[in-house]
Parts: C-alpha cells; sequence; structure tokens
C-alpha cells in the first residue's frame, strides 16, 4: 500500500511522543512492503534537536511552508491508498482539506492526543488541528486512548468509525543493554515537563528522594523550569534521545512512569514510555489510571504507586523482585505492543472498514 502521513514530527523527539511511535509505525510498515511518506514542517525547536539519523526504507519530506509543498503533497495523496492526519500537525487543517478532496484510497485522522483534544474542546477552545467540519468526513478516526474516549469523540466531533490504536515500541531499538555509568539510578523518570503531572512527580519522586537521601534519583527530559524543586540526590539529564534511551532505562533499578492529568482522568491512554522501558526489560512502578491492568498486570508485571510511601516500598524490593517482574512486563510487551503488532492493527482496521 501505498501511505501518506500528515504529522507534528518524525525527525526529533525533542518535548513531544509523536516521533518515536511513527518512527516505530514507519519502520514497521516499510518491512511489510508497504511505501510511507511523512510530511513534516521543518521547525527552528524541532530542527535544532533532530536525533533522526536516517529513514529506514519509508521517506521524510521537510518543509518550510504549506505553499512550497502543497503541489507535492497533493501528487503523493491523489496515489495513496491511506492518507492520514494526525493531532498536532502544523497544517493539519489544511492538509484535511486536501485528503478529503482527494482520491486517496481511505482517509484517516490520528488524534494521539485524545484527552487533551477533548479537554479543550470540552473548554470551549478552539483546537487548532481539528477541522471546522469536525471529523465526520472521515472514513476512519484513530485515537491513542481507548474506553469512553472513543465515543466522546463520535457525539463531539461526529465521528462515524472510531477505533483505538495505543502506542507501542520498536523492540529493534529498545532492549536489554549494559548498564551505562552516567545513567546509573535506583530510580529514574524519562519524560517531557508538563505542568499538568507537576503534583504527581512531586509526589512519586521528589518526595522519596527526600525521604531517601542515600539512593540516586535520576530524570532526563526537555523543559524542566529552574524553580522545579530539585534534591541533592535528584540528578538530571537533558533531552535523553531515542539512540539512548535503552542505556538509560538498562542503567536504574527501577522507572518510574508519570501519566498526564488529563490523560490520567481519561484512562486507557498507555505512554509509550510503558512499552519502551519494559522492553528494555527495567521494572517500571506507574501512577494508577483506568484501564492500566488491560496493558500489564499489577503487582506481577508492573508497580502501582499513589503515594511516596508506595515508592519507598518498591525501593526496598531484592534484585529478583525486580528482575522477575521486569522479565514478566518484557514478555507481554513483545507479545502485545511492538509497532509491528500496531502496524497489522491498523491494517486490519482499514481492511475491516473498506
Amino acid at each position: 500500500m501505498r501511505i501518506v502521513i500528515f504529522g507534528l514530527t518524525l525527525s526529533s523527539s525533542w518535548g513531544n511522543g509523536h516521533a518515536t511511535i511513527w518512527r516505530g509505525l514507519c519502520r514497521a510498515l516499510s518491512r511489510q512492503n508497504h511505501q510511507v511518506t511523512f510530511f513534516e514542517r521543518d521547525t527552528s525547536y524541532y530542527s535544532s534537536h533532530r536525533d533522526l539519523p536516517h529513514p529506514e526504507k519509508y521517506q521524510l519530506v521537510l518543509y518550510s511552508r504549506w505553499e512550497d509543498v502543497i503541489a507535492r503533497a497533493e501528487e503523493a495523496v491523489s496515489e495513496a491508498d491511506l492518507a492520514i492526519v494526525t493531532s498536532y500537525c502544523p497544517d493539519a487543517r489544511r492538509s484535511s482539506d486536501l485528503i478529503l478532496e482527494s482520491r486517496a484510497g481511505m482517509r484517516i485522522f490520528y488524534d494521539l492526543d485524545t484527552p487533551v483534544t477533548l479537554e479543550r474542546l470540552r473548554a470551549g477552545e478552539d483546537v487548532e488541528y481539528i477541522p471546522a467540519y469536525g471529523l465526520a468526513p472521515f472514513d476512519l478516526v484513530l485515537s491513542y486512548t481507548g474506553g469512553p474516549a472513543l465515543e466522546e469523540l463520535r457525539v463531539r466531533l461526529r465521528a462515524r468509525r472510531v477505533a483505538a490504536l495505543y502506542g507501542s515500541v520498536d523492540p529493534d531499538l529498545h532492549y536489554p543493554v549494559s548498564a551505562n555509568e552516567r545513567y546509573g539510578s535506583n530510580l529514574s523518570y524519562l519524560g517531557t515537563y508538563a505542568a499538568d503531572r507537576q503534583t504527581r512527580l512531586v509526589e512519586l519522586f521528589v518526595e522519596p528522594a527526600r525521604r531517601r537521601p542515600e539512593k540516586k534519583f535520576l530524570i532526563g527530559g526537555a523543559q524542566y523550569p529552574e524553580e522545579f524543586p530539585w534534591r541533592p540526590n535528584i540528578w538530571f539529564v537533558r533531552h535523553v534521545a531515542p539512540p539512548q534511551h535503552a542505556a538509560f532505562y538498562c542503567s536504574s533499578d527501577l522507572t518510574l512512569s508519570v501519566t498526564r492529568g488529563a490523560m490520567a482522568e481519561m484512562g486507557y491512554c498507555p505512554s509509550g514510555r510503558l512499552f519502551e522501558a519494559t522492553a528494555c526489560g527495567t521494572a517500571v512502578v506507574s501512577d494508577w489510571w483506568e484501564g492500566l491492568d488491560n496493558f500489564f498486570e499489577p503487582g506481577r508485571e508492573i508497580l502501582v504507586a499513589n503515594t511516596a510511601e508506595d515508592i519507598e516500598q518498591a525501593l526496598d524490593l531484592s534484585s529478583k523482585e525486580l528482575r522477575d517482574l521486569a522479565q514478566a512486563a518484557r514478555e507481554r510487551t513483545l507479545y502485545e505492543h511492538t509497532a509491528e503488532q500496531r502496524a497489522v492493527q491498523l491494517l486490519n482496521l482499514v481492511e475491516v472498514t473498506a
């Protein structure tokens, strides 16, 4: 199949979770002999933080202005079997108009930020990546979030056919590796700063660090403010590029997953970090959100923490207990949550819709 995607970014994982998801899906689709072309507006904040060495068997088209690429985009879409527009694509409305007026075989909108989209719509905001006419004209609407969010997309945005397409991991990039001294820690956290998860991060990371000064805590990510409540035993690494994610995870005894507020409230929205860390064979402790147990079994494949005391208990587990937990989670991830499996799910959804 010929697949054309208009998205936020593929070239840089700086400050966003879209890039690593799309890299895995694009690689998986291309390995299944599909032709993939990804259109990305070339922005300064991503161009200065590029961490994609080179696309493998798929094409990345960078452009400065929509006017500069529209002819190429029209040609690609006219020949496409699947044409996809994603949330937070800078030119989402114009590319939506383009694919809906085209001869593309299947027109798809993929919201990788559904809880944020719905939260903004409830607040009466204009969501810049949602067309003014809603999602009704699309043949299929995909959501990174499952559960009740799917029905709300139908009601609020008049989506006709909606399905969940969750995050995933590329096991060729995320697998057990030797520990790296730079990333060594008892508890790590990898994620871009977000105000709506700061309260949970303080409770589940900063407060345990205060209580356990003999332990080493490590944060990796971008956009952390100077006023972040650092502790003497909290180390910081600014922007860990995807090629270093495996070393980051494998160098910690335990890694933390904290969910953004809107996503935790909505539920059924697993962070890609869950799949990355478990694929690397690292034990994970996560805050609770509805639907988490659909992806991993608490107590056997993942630990759940709501308080600093829960984190302290997790830190007190033996090395064997953490290894057993990590191994069970890794098996689950490789069986259910790889990019190859998500690519197959995508194509199955397209086949059913067609």
